[in-house]
């Protein structure tokens, strides 16, 4: 490739090499670039098929999670014969038969203010395929601190969003939204349902914003907001602007946001034979505690009802929420935290249900 493209990557991206705005040229910076996807579900399946389909020289993929069976209906970078797998092999193995010009990288955890900075500095741009505002606003102050462009995505039911931060020193992701609205405990996809579709149609419209991105061309959503509404085909680009007076983030501010404390089940479990006896809270639905729940949980309260069940939630003792992965209860954790409980008695499960089933008890059952 120093000297330019093989004979089989002329045959390969013959498409591209057709394209004015890429040609050989375009080809190559694409080869050469680095593009970390943050979650290989519904938005980052598309995604990173894509992205590797383009000939995106390095890819990295960071999710902690593996394939379900009930992933399948979205998530398509995966198949039936995936089920238990982590998702990043699974993600990396289909990368692999796809293009074999594209390195792999897999980081097979949950991307936290500990480790953000130092996993997003090595790659050119990132694109987010997440499911939860606490990790988005995670993304945006790093990517901010960095200088590092990123892509955004989200889904609901048959609406979806896309936006371009950073770019160019534009609008990022606080400008959009300053706060997580009291929604930062509205349902992700596994709550409120998804059409399978609109996943796709998402992360693939992120995936080009990416490509532009690496080629310098065309119009980058930068400063707009682009609305899928798929149930009527409609789609709006709504325009925004830098906050001026808002204060940019720095390596401390991200170092800073840490406003509760995570425990793995683990961690949770060895404390426990010690003696620790925390408060332990399920944020899940009835019909899920129906399913399974942890031994010694205290209380069950949907996080979409915390906010007018506070007075049943103790101030004065620990509190360790769960939930079925951790997203759910993250965002509990923070908004007790921000409603003033201490951040010191404040403990998210990391991982959730399904980390309890794969470090503590495999007869948990997973869903």
């Amino acid at each position: 490739m120093a000297n330019g493209l093989s004979r089989e990557q002329r045959d390969r991206y013959a498409r591209h090499l057709a394209l004015p705005d890429v040609g050989e040229d375009g080809q190559l910076s694409l080869l050469k670039s680095s593009v970390l996807v943050v979650g290989a579900g519904g938005l980052g399946s598309p995604a990173i098929l894509y992205l590797a389909a383009a000939g995106v020289g390095r890819i990295g993929v960071i999710d902690f999670d593996s394939v379900s069976l009930s992933n399948l209906q979205r998530q398509v970078i995966h198949s039936t014969g995936s089920i238990g797998e982590s998702k990043v092999g699974s993600a990396a193995k289909r990368i692999s038969g796809l293009n074999p010009d594209v390195e792999v990288i897999e980081i097979e955890q949950r991307l936290t203010n500990e480790n953000a900075i130092g996993v997003i500095e090595n790659f050119d741009l990132v694109i987010d395929g997440t499911d939860n505002f606490e990790t988005r606003y995670l993304i945006g102050d790093a990517c901010e601190a960095l200088g590092k462009p990123w892509v955004f995505g989200s889904i609901h039911r048959f609406d979806g969003q896309v936006s371009s931060f950073n770019y160019n020193n534009g609008p990022n992701y606080r400008d959009l939204f300053p706060e997580p609205p009291p929604a930062e405990l509205a349902p992700n996809c596994a709550e409120a349902g998804v059409l399978g579709v609109l996943p796709g149609i998402v992360g693939t419209i992120q995936a080009t914003e990416a490509i532009k991105m690496i080629l310098g061309v065309g119009e980058i959503l930068s400063g707009k907001l682009l609305t899928i509404d798929a149930r009527n085909m409609e789609m709006r680009a709504l325009s925004f602007k830098s906050d001026s007076t808002r204060k940019r983030a720095s390596l401390v501010d991200i170092e800073q946001k840490t406003r509760f404390s995570e425990i793995s089940p683990l961690e949770f479990v060895n404390r426990s034979k010690e003696g620790w006896s925390p408060f332990l809270l399920d944020v899940r639905r009835s019909d899920e505690e129906e399913i399974v729940k942890l031994e010694g949980t205290d209380l069950r309260i949907q996080h979409l009802q915390v906010h007018t069940r506070l007075d049943e939630i103790p101030k004065d003792q620990e509190v360790v929420i769960y939930c079925r992965v951790g997203g759910r209860s993250a965002a509990v954790a923070r908004f007790l935290v921000e409603s003033g409980w201490s951040s010191g008695n404040v403990y998210n499960l990391s991982g959730g249900i399904h980390e309890w089933s794969d470090t503590v008890d495999s007869s948990i059952i997973k869903y």
